[in-house]
């Protein structure tokens, strides 16, 4: 803790903090332009060792909780991401770009929520808030990328299907 401050003036900060960290980087980035967000750039891209989300599928079992987790963007005025509302290329790719744009909006939210060990006392609360950082946003990006991979595979076979009718 750099700063001393009583015990109650930390729960308030960290009560109206916290959602904040969480907040303003989502808000700030669903404001932001789609070509900031493409799929095949270094951060989004999809590695060899994701198997094209397979490997989310088994060793995470994403299936099983990805639907219990919030879309916030939706509270927010962005693209809503919990469930397909189209089929055609154009919905998909958009829905692909939004994934990755939630992807960076959760990977900033860990450094945003780590704002708060200014004020929480060490060692345990740092260790409590660093905890919180990395639990509620991991699966989030877990989620984003499995859910890439999905739409990947999707556009790859409207492609497809394309090439053989023409």
């Amino acid at each position: 803790m750099f700063l001393e401050l009583p015990g109650v003036l930390i729960v308030v900060l960290n009560i109206v903090v916290i959602p904040l960290c969480h907040l303003l980087p989502s808000w700030i980035l669903t404001r932001a332009s789609d070509r900031r967000f493409r799929p095949d750039s270094f951060l989004f891209r999809a590695r060899r060792w994701e198997r094209e989300g397979r490997v989310y599928e088994r060793f995470c079992a994403v299936r099983s909780w990805k639907d219990f987790l919030p879309d916030g963007a939706s509270w927010l005025g962005g693209f809503p991401k919990k469930s397909l509302m189209g089929s055609d290329a154009a919905y998909l790719s958009a829905f692909r770009v939004e994934t990755c744009r939630g992807e960076l909006a959760h990977h900033v939210q860990i450094p945003f929520v780590l704002i708060t060990l200014v004020w929480n006392p060490w060692p345990l609360a740092a260790i409590i808030i660093m905890g919180y950082a990395l639990l509620s946003n991991l699966p989030c990006i877990v989620a984003q990328r499995h859910t890439r991979h999905r739409l990947s595979r999707l556009l790859s076979q409207l492609e497809e299907k394309s090439r053989h009718k023409g």
